[in-house]
């Protein structure tokens, strides 16, 4: 018998039983699928999300970094005696090859201050290398300076390409070394804040931070600087750090880091604060992408984990760390010139030269002992000033 419109018979393959079993399996497989799909789905979105919350705590938020631990630096009492050499020696973490840091380490030994283990560093490449250029003006204001030539044998010049290292073995020998950087041109002007600029500024900070884990305190001066006077006799006692200061915000007291610092002229003594520093410092040019060291100091120097270790700090005063930003100078008390706020090489040694004129005659006033010396002074940087309002 025909089966009647509407109804199936036992038999028909497309019986309702039959089709609730295979909705049942088909159910049981997409709950399956559906369950490692959730799985996956919810493990992505935890991921991405805890993620996105480190990131920020880590890189965008200077509040909280500071009250983290950070993994790269060593978490040190901050009581903790200075590190000897040999302690030192056996933490470097830095690219050098084997070669170039018995190099580094036998120029740092005969150039030291034995009493101290003292150096004084200053870096150059080809542009700043070039005859009569930067290099020639910077030496020659140790010569014209008062208790200043002594100093000479003390000053290690990091040369960044090989041309600037053959000059400097020419007049400076035996207190050249070459800073190899992969991949990196670093031989021509390097204007301001320009990319090369910015990684030449972070290869140098990196670099310092390697001689305080060898042990040597340094004294770091940007090559445009004029030594006129020993400026080590202005340095302040039982400091771990001390940085120039910006004549502008400059309010008279050392001890307040509400002064702007001007990272071309430091002095660091080596111990395992300012190892950790120099560590934290380096590393937190990740946190504020596309500024440069200086910048990146003014940013870091108020947070909770650099007072976690301990470090000192004080401003140097800028009548006696003098700079091309000031409106006025005081000949009769200044020690170094720093010739910032000036872009331009030849623009710039032009008045690094005019001040080691003005000292020299001054200092020729002084010695005759006229009444007038004190009446002398620096001419104003008028090549650089003319040339940053054409900017």
């Amino acid at each position: 018998m025909a089966a009647k419109a509407g109804h199936v018979t036992a038999g028909d393959p497309d019986s309702q039983p039959q089709k609730h079993r295979r909705l049942h399996q088909l159910l049981a497989k997409c709950s399956d699928v559906k369950s490692i799909v959730f799985f996956l789905t919810c493990t992505a979105f935890l991921f991405h999300f805890s993620t996105g919350i480190l990131y920020r705590l880590v890189y965008h938020s200077p509040s909280s970094v500071t009250t983290l631990s950070p993994p790269q630096l060593l978490n040190v009492s901050t009581v903790e005696p200075p590190m000897t050499a040999a302690e030192q020696e056996f933490d470097i973490i830095d690219t050098f090859e084997t070669e170039d840091k018995i190099t580094l380490v036998r120029i740092l030994n005969e150039a030291s201050m034995k009493e101290k283990k003292t150096v004084i560093v200053t870096m150059m490449n080809q542009a700043w290398a070039e005859p009569n250029s930067t290099f020639d003006a910077f030496l020659d204001g140790f010569y014209a300076g008062e208790g200043t030539e002594r100093l000479l044998r003390h000053v290690v010049v990091v040369c960044l390409d090989n041309e600037a290292y053959s000059r400097c073995n020419e007049v400076h020998p035996r207190r050249c070394f070459l800073l190899k950087t992969t991949g990196v041109d670093f031989s021509g002007e390097k204007l301001f804040m320009v990319p090369d600029y910015l990684r030449m500024m972070w290869r140098r900070t990196e670099f310092l931070g390697s001689l305080l884990k060898l042990g040597y305190n340094f004294l770091f001066t940007d090559m445009d600087t004029m030594w006129l006077r020993d400026p080590f006799t202005r340095l302040f006692s039982e400091v771990d750090f001390q940085v120039a200061g910006d004549y502008y915000r400059f309010n008279g007291n050392s001890s307040d880091l509400r002064n702007k610092v001007n990272g071309g002229f430091n002095f660091v003594v080596a111990n395992r604060k300012t190892v950790e520093f120099y560590n934290y410092w380096y590393a937190s040019r990740l946190r504020f992408p596309g500024k440069n060291e200086q910048v990146v100091l003014e940013r870091i120097k108020h947070d909770l984990y650099i007072k976690q270790i301990g470090l000192t700090i004080r401003i140097l005063d800028p009548v006696y760390f003098g700079n091309f930003c000031q409106p006025k100078w005081n000949i009769s008390k200044v020690c170094i010139m720093h010739g910032n706020c000036c872009s331009g090489k030849r623009t710039k040694v032009k008045d690094l030269r005019h001040v080691l004129q003005d000292w020299q005659n001054y200092m020729s006033v002084v010695a005759s002992g006229k009444a007038d010396g004190h009446k002398l002074g620096f001419r104003k940087p008028m090549n650089c000033w003319r040339r940053g309002r054409r900017h």
